[in-house]
């Protein structure tokens, strides 16, 4: 194999683990991060890019002879940024602007698992302009709680659990008026609720084989006990006691291999990282939502568990040869607490310095997603902050890690969940 020069776009605590990982690869000659953030500096280098603009890319590109680029976030990949690239020869690790509406477009996806058979919850529908239309349809359903998402990409912030009409009312009010919502809620997909547990599931494919590389349970909640306003996701941990082999071989057989072989057959083979989010019950798994990029915070908590080389896995991949790889993982688990700004989802200050990461035990991780240097101090720059890692023989002891190293950092308004790993507890328990 070649040596690799490889740009990765991203900046979030998800991308510092991706470069935490592929620095690690024998394979590699020089790792670029556009823009990066504190925490990758010390990984390769950090180059201010606009990852929205493709030219600026290529042109980055073609002066450092880049020949590979791996993708962190979801919107340059449902913007078409591996067919950009792909057509100039330059490998992308994600997938095409078509397999990406897997994310992108939640009507697309649910008509995908539709025609392909792949278990998920009952839907619906309707246009911004027929917002009255879903009302009346929710009406004549009358099952509570109902659950509303907006089409599009919009951040963690257009899904919506509403428990009675009068929730319902309010928000389609939302989805209607609030601006930063309206390319995403376009149109709006209403689902029945699913009662179980969720978890998610991690695959990489190269367009016609896959292999699963671990799974995790998350906390999108921004109150204890999954309480408050969604957010990107406030910790992880991994893997799910809930998710058994019994369980994955189901997962693997009834929607990750008809995902796969339905790409292919529609003519937009899927090669990349494919996040299932699942929701679990006694008739089994069934698909909440697609994501075409890993998860933060799950990332954070499932690379340090891959024995395997993240960078040769990529490359295979690319090259439509990941059957010639076997993933190997260690049997340790993994807890990611996220200590965030207090505020966050709505609003929270900046420029608060952080102290202590550097007395952090050496077998934990920290990895930056909220930081930037000023005046030579780290200090705060977004709502998640860091994610601290911590690892252990049993879910427990990870847990317990984790948090021991949260109490030595800290920096002004800083909030944590103090339950992260808990509902994994009742599992093992």
């Amino acid at each position: 194999m070649t040596n690799y020069r490889v740009l990765l776009l991203g900046s979030g605590g998800r991308e510092h683990a991706m470069a935490w990982k592929i620095a690690k690869s024998p394979l590699l000659e020089e790792l670029y991060i556009a823009p990066g953030n504190p925490g990758t500096t010390s990984l390769g280098i950090n180059v201010e890019l606009d990852i929205s603009d493709f030219n600026q890319i290529s042109l980055f590109v073609e002066k450092e002879l880049i020949n590979l680029i791996v993708v962190g976030p979801e919107q340059p990949l449902v913007d078409g940024i591996a067919d950009f690239f792909n057509q100039k020869n330059i490998p992308v690790f994600g997938p095409g602007q078509r397999a990406a509406m897997l994310e992108g477009s939640k009507e697309f996806a649910k008509d995908f698992m539709q025609k392909h058979a792949i278990p998920t919850a009952r839907h619906s529908t309707f246009s911004s302009d027929q917002f009255d239309d879903a009302l009346s349809y929710i009406q004549s359903e009358g099952k509570y709680p109902v659950v509303l998402k907006a089409d599009g990409l919009a951040g963690g912030k257009g899904v919506f659990i509403c428990e009675s009409e009068e929730e319902v009312i309010e928000r389609l009010k939302l989805l209607k008026n609030d601006f930063s919502l309206q390319e995403a809620a376009s149109k709006l997909v209403i689902e029945e609720f699913m009662e179980g547990e969720e978890a998610s599931v991690f695959v990489i494919s190269d367009g016609n084989s896959f292999q699963v590389i671990h799974n995790a349970q998350d906390h999108k909640r921004i109150g204890e006990g999954d309480t408050g306003l969604n957010t990107g996701g406030m910790g992880a941990y991994s893997p799910a006691p809930i998710i058994t082999k019994s369980l994955m071989k189901r997962v693997e057989d009834e929607i990750i291999a008809p995902t796969i072989k339905g790409m292919k057959d529609e003519g937009s083979p899927y090669q990349g990282i494919l996040y299932v989010g699942l929701m679990i019950n006694e008739s089994g798994p069934k698909v909440v939502e697609y994501n075409c990029r890993f998860g933060d915070p799950e990332c954070q908590v499932i690379l340090p568990s891959l024995k395997s080389d993240l960078l040769k896995l990529i490359v295979v991949a690319t090259e439509g040869n990941l059957d010639q790889e076997k993933i190997e993982l260690d049997d340790r688990y993994q807890c990611c607490v996220v200590m965030a700004s207090d505020g966050y989802p709505v609003s929270y200050d900046k420029g608060m310095e952080i102290t202590g990461i550097d007395t952090i035990d050496p077998e934990a991780i920290v990895f930056h997603a909220g930081t930037v240097l000023k005046n030579e101090k780290l200090v705060t720059n977004g709502g998640r902050v860091l994610s601290v890692v911590g690892n252990g023989d049993t879910l427990e002891a990870a847990i317990d890690h984790a948090y021991a190293n949260v109490d030595k950092i800290s920096f002004s308004n800083s909030y944590i969940r103090k339950d992260i790993g808990h509902k994994g507890l009742k599992k093992v328990r």
